[in-house]
């Protein structure tokens, strides 16, 4: 294991590098040096290694959401208001229509299918999408317009909503159906999510404002927290509706209302932590593409992948009528709530688990949709959001509140 880990490392660095200088997404080298030395190319990684590798996954998106909410201001998410919550549903919804309406048609395959395979395919990554926020956020970009906030806490939330709907379409494909209690779960879900994470997130500031601790045994403690919040989701699985991840970001939010200094400092602590974080999450995403699937997977599923893309920008310019924001700023979110990748890593082979007829296409079009969107996605946001954005100077007093 500890061979592998050393490769992951010192490739997916080499490469990430190497696509910085020729102006690429870091994260491509990463994917590719995934894709390169997983089992399906050069087999280098210990089975150990693999074999845990859903869970290295799970606590790097753990350590970004973490940062997230320490860094994310309600005030903020109040003053972009009804469009923020729109963000949380709308566009998956819009794609997952996309695909029903064109996958029968370009794929051969049943609504059913469809359906399964646009709630696999519509769900953001919050892995790709948060780092990137958080970087606007400290550039001032689109801060005035809460734009940075507001897609950060959408790409939270529209995981959790459409992971719901991929369960109620595989039950329903497996001889079940979809119940009221079934689709009940998702606001459910969001909102004791969002009530345990703030109250663990409360607690802490109140243990906090009275231990003197250091700031790696404060960071030690909110991870213990937050890995327990995301196992309490597992053991509830199948009894009641409760997003771990959620309460991941509710606890760094309440914190740092609480404690803003504190959650300042932890936030720069985890944002180092994020640097092998990151290079874990997508080498390990990579990993598990098999390029024989998106080999055979021919032009009409990167033809349907391009156009249920349209219909997801489309729902997020939905979201934004009647909005302040300028034309380039609607240009600018419906670009950067485009990438994918762990969702579609986690859950896209769960059909072909199944013994499914669709599991084949639809992993094929899961691998495809993390190759095309998730370097596609990150390259646009790094290209247009100083075009796209206005700044927003921070000033001195400003730096030092926060």
């Amino acid at each position: 294991m500890l061979f592998s880990l050393a490769v992951i490392f010192l490739c997916g660095m080499l490469l990430g590098g190497l696509c910085k200088k020729l102006k690429l997404p870091p994260l491509l080298g990463m994917l590719l040096t995934g894709i390169l030395l997983g089992p399906h190319a050069l087999d280098v990684l210990d089975g150990s290694i693999l074999a845990i590798s859903a869970d290295l996954r799970r606590i790097a998106l753990i350590i970004i959401l973490t940062r997230a909410g320490l860094n994310l201001e309600l005030a903020d998410l109040k003053r972009a208001g009804r469009p923020a919550v729109l963000l949380c549903f709308v566009p998956a919804c819009f794609e997952i229509a996309g695909m029903v309406l064109l996958a029968p048609r370009l794929l051969g395959i049943s609504v059913l299918d469809a359906a399964i395979m646009g709630s696999i395919v519509a769900a953001v990554s919050p892995a790709v999408i948060v780092p990137k926020m958080l970087r606007l956020m400290e550039e001032g970009r689109g801060t005035r317009a809460g734009i940075p906030q507001m897609i950060m806490a959408g790409a939270s939330v529209d995981d959790v909503f459409v992971i719901v709907l991929f369960m109620a379409f595989t039950g329903l494909a497996d001889g079940g159906g979809i119940s009221a209690g079934t689709l009940a779960r998702i606001p459910f879900s969001i909102v004791l999510g969002i009530l345990a994470g703030a109250a663990c997130g409360s607690l802490l500031a109140a243990v906090f404002r009275r231990l003197r601790l250091r700031d790696s045994a404060k960071v030690l403690i909110l991870l213990s927290i937050s890995f327990l919040l995301v196992t309490l989701e597992d053991s509830l699985s199948g009894r009641m509706g409760f997003s771990g991840l959620i309460a991941v970001v509710a606890a760094g939010v309440a914190l740092q209302r609480k404690r803003g200094e504190v959650a300042a400092r932890l936030s720069a602590k985890y944002a180092k932590l994020w640097v092998a974080a990151e290079l874990l999450l997508f080498v390990l995403v990579g990993a598990t593409v098999d390029l024989r699937y998106a080999a055979g997977a021919g032009t009409k599923a990167v033809l349907l992948i391009f156009l249920v893309l349209l219909f997801r920008m489309l729902g997020v310019w939905v979201c934004l009528l009647r909005t302040r924001l300028s034309l380039r700023e609607r240009a600018f979110c419906m670009l950067a709530y485009c990438p994918k990748a762990t969702v579609q890593a986690a859950i896209g082979s769960i059909p072909l688990g199944m013994g499914l007829a669709c599991g084949d296409i639809v992993l094929t079009v899961a691998v495809l949709s993390i190759l095309i969107t998730a370097p596609l996605g990150a390259f646009a946001i790094d290209c247009t959001y100083q075009r796209l954005l206005a700044p927003y100077p921070i000033c001195r007093t400003e730096k030092q509140s926060v």
